[in-house]
């Protein structure tokens, strides 16, 4: 069974800390793209940040662009993302991602990041 296991939310203050890890299992990731996506109470589901299969790629929305960071472990079906100088309006539950072209998408739980002021 393939699954997305995400960790590492919980609450903190506004300017403070993160680190949300997501391991991936059940079949062979080889090429996946693997990334985080996050949904705001009374928002859609809007995409944060990325990584390619070797990890060389990285992509970061707009709004989390110099604050979170996306890395992979060196099992690759790991991927763990580093979010700093949190902002109340970065509340929100926090998916992992996996998909390649021609192949399935999937998807974690969510994990509650919850920034308080």
């Amino acid at each position: 069974q393939v699954q997305l296991v995400e960790s590492g939310g919980g609450l903190v203050q506004a300017g403070g800390s993160l680190r949300l890890p997501c391991a991936a299992s059940g079949r062979t990731f080889d090429s996946f793209t693997m990334g985080w996506f996050r949904k705001a109470p009374g928002k859609e589901r809007e995409f944060a940040a990325a990584i390619s299969w070797s990890g060389g790629s990285t992509y970061c929305a707009h709004s989390v662009k110099g604050r979170f960071i996306i890395s992979r472990g060196n099992a690759k079906n790991t991927v763990y993302l580093q979010m700093g100088s949190l902002e109340t309006e970065d509340t929100a539950v926090y998916y992992c991602n996996a998909n390649k072209i021609e192949d399935n998408e999937y998807w974690g739980q969510g994990t509650q990041g919850t920034v308080s002021s």
